[in-house]
């Protein structure tokens, strides 16, 4: 359990939260781990099997703060919150910039700076581990290529221009992904991405490790009251996402895509670990999708130090304190969202 930007998050299954005078009271087993003073909070975030009294809930509601419930591996159920709260406001002024194009530009231009520095940051770190490979040079030079087309990003003023230089970048990423991978067998060979249906077991594995962490990102907007369903770079379309999907641009490179190489690479799948309809969709099969589970859990346990908020935290929190930085941004609180930049 721990506190970031004024939210509790609360992981510890079984830990049951209490009112204590004007106080926050977490305790596990009938023992108080943690005690804060309710009005210090803006939120309460819950994973799992975690309880709150009544009482607390009351409280909290009266103050202005939420309390949301979450399951254990991160996907979004309910919300608490009282009568009057903030959230309209902030849903408000996140409807009135995406309806802006200037505005939904520079939210776009920061979605895209993190998402551009963390696949140079990703392609140089292949290049630097693996120094004798003859993949090493198409690795630097694509990093270098990413490196010209970040720096372009501030000049472009027009949302179709900044969804060409994202496509532009992406050809650049997918196009030296393959040199990354340090298997030789003929099935997990890499020729660039597709999807809808992937037709090649990295393509899957990538899409299935994409539609985990976009559900991860919902539910971190849904839990501090913004629309998941209104973006800026990615428009409206009905069942879409389209906020989710600009958050978690910045996460893929480290959160998916350093998951599936891992995977990959250090043989934990392999071309058994998938199957191939008669539509030639590629698809995962049962225990390898139990397999990437258990290692996306694992990996969302392994800490880090934010680079903004200078505090470690749990990889899996990374989502909820991206989402909170950005109502912070969109409330007037910070001048910049500050998009997570990988080191």
């Amino acid at each position: 359990m721990r506190k970031y930007l004024n939210t509790l998050f609360v992981t510890t299954q079984g830990a049951y939260l209490g009112k204590d005078g004007e106080a926050v009271a977490v305790r596990v087993e009938g023992e108080t781990k943690l005690k804060l003073p309710a009005h210090t909070l803006d939120g309460v975030v819950c994973f799992g099997q975690v309880s709150v009294s009544p009482a607390l809930m009351a409280h909290l509601a009266e103050g202005g703060a939420s309390v949301s419930f979450l399951s254990e591996r991160g996907r979004f159920l309910a919300r608490v919150q009282g009568p009057v709260h903030g959230n309209v406001l902030l849903r408000r002024e996140q409807y009135r910039r995406a309806d802006d194009p200037g505005a939904s530009v520079s939210m776009a231009q920061m979605a895209l700076t993190g998402k551009l520095h963390n696949c140079r940051v990703g392609l140089r770190r292949s290049a630097r581990d693996h120094p004798g490979r003859p993949e090493a040079a198409s690795l630097a030079a694509a990093a270098d290529a990413l490196g010209r087309q970040l720096g372009r990003l501030p000049r472009v003023n027009d949302l179709e221009e900044l969804r060409g230089l994202e496509g532009e970048a992406a050809n650049t990423y997918f196009g030296a992904f393959g040199a990354m991978l340090l298997r030789s067998e003929p099935e997990l060979a890499f020729r660039g991405r597709n999807r809808r249906p992937p037709l090649d077991p990295v393509n899957c594995l990538l899409s299935f490790l994409y539609t985990l962490l976009v559900h991860d990102v919902r539910s971190a907007l849904e839990s501090v009251g913004l629309d998941p369903q209104v973006g800026f770079l990615h428009r409206d379309r009905p069942g879409r996402p389209s906020l989710a999907l600009d958050l978690m641009e910045e996460f893929r490179p480290v959160l998916a895509d350093r998951l599936a190489l891992t995977l990959l690479n250090r043989g934990t799948l392999g071309p058994r670990d998938f199957g191939t309809a008669a539509t030639g969709a590629v698809t995962l099969t049962d225990g390898a999708r139990k397999t990437v589970l258990t290692a996306w859990q694992e990996r969302k346990r392994d800490e880090v130090e934010h680079p903004f908020l200078r505090e470690k935290m749990a990889v899996g929190l990374l989502p909820f304190a991206q989402a909170l930085l950005l109502a912070r941004h969109l409330r007037g609180d910070l001048d910049g969202y500050p998009p997570y930049l990988w080191r």
